[in-house]
This record gives C-alpha cells, structure tokens and sequence, in this order.
C-alpha cells in the first residue's frame, strides 16, 4: 500500500509541474491552486485517503503527502511573484513614457519676511558707507550694560529684562555690546551697522515680544552731529517705507547716547483714527527707533577721546518695520509659521 501512495505522489508531482508550462496568467495560477490545493483538489483528496490505509503505513505516507503539499505551495507562491514581475515589466514596456507630459515640479523655498526686510536694509546702509559687524547672542553684563554707561542696579535694567544663566551670562537684550567689541579694537572712524537677535522677558501681543531682530548703527568720527543722524534716518525711512512716509523725532532717554531721540512713523493700520487701535494705542504713531549722539562716557569706556570724537548710534527692532513695510497689525505673524501666511511674500 505505501509503495502505491509513493506511486501517486510522483505522478501528482510531475503532472503538477507539467501545468506551469502553459500558466501565463493570475486566473490560470489560482486554477492550478483549487485543482491541486483547493477542499476536492488532488493532494487534498490524497490526505483524506490516509485513514483508508494501515495504520503502520500512516505516519511515513502522512509525511511523503505533506512533503507535497508543501512543495506545491512553495511552487505557486514562487510563480506567483515572477507572474506579477513579468506583469510590471509588460505595463512599461506596453505604457512607454510620454515626454510631452508636465513633470512633478517640487515647490520652491523663499525667504522669510524678516530676511527680505533685513537684507535689503543691509544693502542699503552698505551703499552708505557701512560695514556688517557681528558678535555674540550670549553676552556679559559689562558689554550688554556696563559699557553702555548702565551701571550695575540702573532702573533701566528694568525695561530690558532678560534671560540669565547661572555662570552670570546672559541672553542679549541688543546688539550694542557690538559697538563696543569694535570701538575696543578699532580706531576711529567707526562706521558699522550690527543686526542680530535679541531677546528680552517681554509677554506676546501685537507689537512685543520674548525674541525679535533689532539693526543698530554706530559712526564715530570727527565733528559728528545731530544734523547728521536725523539725515540719515530720514533717508533710511524713506527708502525702506516710500517717500511719502510721515516720521517725527521726540525727546527721549537712554544712558548710552545724549542727546537721545526717538523716531515715530505714522501708523500704518489706522492714522491714528481707531480708538482700540493694538498697533499704535490710538495714538497714530509708531515707535520705530531709538537713537542719539554716543555718551562721552561711552566713548571713554572704549579709550576713545570725547574731546576730539564724536558720534551717533541708532537701534530699531527690523520686525516692527517689517509690520509697517507689509501692513502686518500683528508681530506674531511672523513666528506662527503658517505658511499661507509666508507664501504671501
């Protein structure tokens, strides 16, 4: 009896793999399972014939079926991948390529709002006979306040409070430790702009907040004026806001430059006629800069003679005029990271 079992099983073999000769199809693949495989395929009906047999033949006969059956699945699950194999390269070769179809174009990157505003600000001051200085976001209280005729408890540490570490640095609050880096190492004349981060401990709202891009300007030289300074921001405002743009200067105060000014712009968002304005308070007017002629003890902090030099310095935070620039009425747009919003320039 086992040597007719063995005898079926040869047969079943061979006439199994005869069948692939003419397989071409997925449909003739699956015809081929049932018809061996399938509830009443042939090696399905050689495995419920075993309880017909001795059972001392059983288990050698049991392993001799299951040893073909195992075959056969291996065979259609392997002509199965060369099926699907043969199918893609006949799509292609059937398909080809049509040049004359638009390719996948990739969206282009732009640059941010901030960097248009601060790059062509940089361009400008350049043509004016500036050079780019930089220096550190981490600084010392010296060069972020001392220098600057801020002394250690000054009340206006209060206004730019920032982020300290432990060792006793701390996170910029302007970049005006720049000026005094180059003031220490350079003679003059001075003529430098230094943009940059910086950070202060300010809530968010519509005009404020904890980081921002600031662009400060230092020249020192002989016989250095006022006049001088108000020029050359009135020409600055005008090439970065249009002609037509309103500015006024103001008294103001900063230890670090006497006389000291500050430079208003006319609020873009409502003229001043909107009483609950978030831009301008109502007031029509929006702080641009700050600026004036560099304390003499500035100067003496960086052996430079007040007596024989002069000079002015000037500040402004780039993203308030960015606001004015695009008619932003809101300073968070331009950290949220929506890109509508950013694709719009």
């Amino acid at each position: 009896m086992l040597e007719d079992i063995q005898g079926q099983i040869a047969q079943l073999k061979r006439d199994f793999n005869d069948k692939f000769d003419t397989i071409s199809t997925a449909e003739e693949l699956e015809a081929q399972r049932i018809a061996y495989l399938g509830k009443k395929g042939a090696i399905t009906g050689l495995l419920k014939s075993l309880g017909k047999l001795p059972i001392e033949t059983r288990p050698q006969a049991g392993q001799l079926i299951n040893e073909l059956k195992n075959f056969a699945e291996k065979r259609l699950e392997d002509f199965r991948d060369i099926l699907a194999e043969k199918q893609i390269e006949n799509s292609i070769r059937n398909e080809g390529i049509d040049v004359t179809l638009p390719g996948n174009r990739r969206p282009l990157g732009r640059l941010h709002p901030l960097t248009l505003v601060l790059d062509e600000m940089i361009e400008m001051f350049i043509g004016m006979g500036f050079s780019v200085a930089d220096g550190p976001e981490v600084e010392t209280d010296y060069y972020n306040f001392e220098a600057l005729n801020i002394p250690k408890n000054h009340p206006v540490k209060d206004e730019q409070d920032t982020f300290y570490t432990s060792d006793g640095f701390l996170l910029r609050t302007q970049t005006s430790g720049v000026q005094i880096r180059t003031m220490e190492k350079s003679a003059p004349p001075i003529r430098i702009i230094a943009p940059g981060k910086v950070y202060r401990s300010d809530e968010w709202d519509a005009t404020h907040g904890p980081t921002f891009h600031q662009i400060e300007g230092l020249l020192v030289d002989e016989g250095v004026t006022m006049a001088d300074l108000k020029g050359i921001l009135t020409v600055f405002a005008q090439n970065i806001l249009g002609n037509d743009i309103e500015i006024r200067f103001r008294p103001s105060f900063f230890p670090f430059t006497e006389p000291s000014a500050e430079m208003d712009v006319q609020c873009f968002a409502c003229g001043g006629k909107d009483s609950v304005c978030p831009v301008c308070k109502a007031t029509g007017w929006v702080e641009l800069l700050g600026c004036g002629m560099v304390h003499s003890n500035v100067l003496k902090n960086c052996n430079i003679d007040p007596s024989k030099y002069s000079g002015y310095a000037f500040g402004m935070g780039i993203d308030r005029i960015v606001m004015q620039r695009y008619a932003i009425n809101d300073l968070r747009l331009l950290y949220e990271n929506d890109m509508h919003f950013l694709q719009s320039f």
